[in-house]
């Protein structure tokens, strides 16, 4: 299965969630397959919003109406099926419950309080030079896994700090470097909100020709999600607390560059620290989106 495919699957994955089939009677005797199984588990503990979902005592995600939450284990099993790997850093699967084409993957990094003081200083223009520099590093990389290079086009949102509620979001657009001319270019929205221990980010997987309507749906995603008492930003203890040894600057230059880079043959996840870790990733995007669209992949 190609990595478009794979990719693909998991964002098709709300489809089967929210719908029902009729089904006949001698196909309704088949044998359950691997994809059967795990919408069947992803649909027994999905939960729908309004409701609140509390990640790893750490935070509470308030998600909102119209949107839904598949949690681990039954999230791990949609990944597996599509070839995607997972580590305890992964909370689920989040998705649109109507007709919109993304998916969120969340997830809890243990970093240690990171200082945001750099976010006065950084440079936009130096990041996205970082971002190209490493993604370029790491196509070498993906070369050897025989997996398609990734080239980074440029910002679709700057990387944007509020001190005041501690969330992050930037954004870069990118394509497959075998892309044709007019292939919809794949968006990685990335929003983050910093607490006391580590990070939460929910990445939106997206197409450039989406971004603009769904990109509202990760603010409001942001917005809904808080550490709970004793694990906010402002409960950091110098004393006691361990600080992480890099700053925002690297959540965007050096651990992205990895993140959009190093993809083990797979279109949903890449190595961070020499691990494999769940994140949503941009790789076979432009695939993926014509195959969306009814096109050959």
């Amino acid at each position: 299965m190609t990595n478009a495919l794979r990719c693909c699957g998991i964002g098709l994955a709300a489809f089967f969630l929210t719908t029902a089939f009729p089904v006949e009677a001698e196909e309704a005797a088949a044998p359950e397959t691997p994809a059967d199984k795990a919408f069947a588990a992803a649909r027994e503990v999905a939960v729908h919003g309004p409701a609140e979902v509390p990640w790893i005592e750490q935070a509470t995600l308030s998600l909102p109406e119209g949107y839904i939450f598949v949690p681990r284990p039954a999230a791990d099993q949609i990944m597996e099926l599509y070839g995607n790997s997972h580590d305890d850093r992964f909370l689920g699967l989040i998705y649109p419950r109507g007709d919109a084409n993304w998916f969120v993957v969340a997830e809890y990094e243990e970093s240690g309080y990171i200082k945001d003081d750099d976010a006065k200083n950084w440079d936009i223009e130096e990041l996205l030079d970082s971002l190209k520099a490493g993604t370029e590093a790491q196509n070498e990389r993906r070369r050897e896994m025989g997996v398609g290079e990734l080239k980074i086009v440029g910002w679709a949102e700057k990387p944007n700090y509020d001190a005041a509620t501690h969330r992050l979001v930037w954004s870069v657009t990118a394509q497959d470097t075998d892309s044709e001319p007019g292939d919809a270019q794949t968006i990685n929205y990335n929003t983050y909100m910093l607490g006391r221990e580590g990070y939460i980010t929910m990445n939106l997987v997206t197409a450039s020709d989406n971004i603009a309507t769904d990109k509202a749906d990760a603010h409001k995603l942001l917005g809904a999600l808080s550490f709970n008492p004793g694990k906010t930003y402002a409960d950091f203890n110098e004393k006691t607390d361990k600080v992480a040894a890099y700053g925002l600057a690297a959540l965007v230059a050096g651990v992205a560059a990895k993140k959009l880079g190093l993809i083990a043959m797979i279109a949903a996840f890449a190595v961070k620290f020499g691990k494999l870790i769940a994140v949503a990733a941009i790789a076979g995007g432009a695939a993926l989106w014509k195959r969306l669209r009814g096109k050959e992949a």
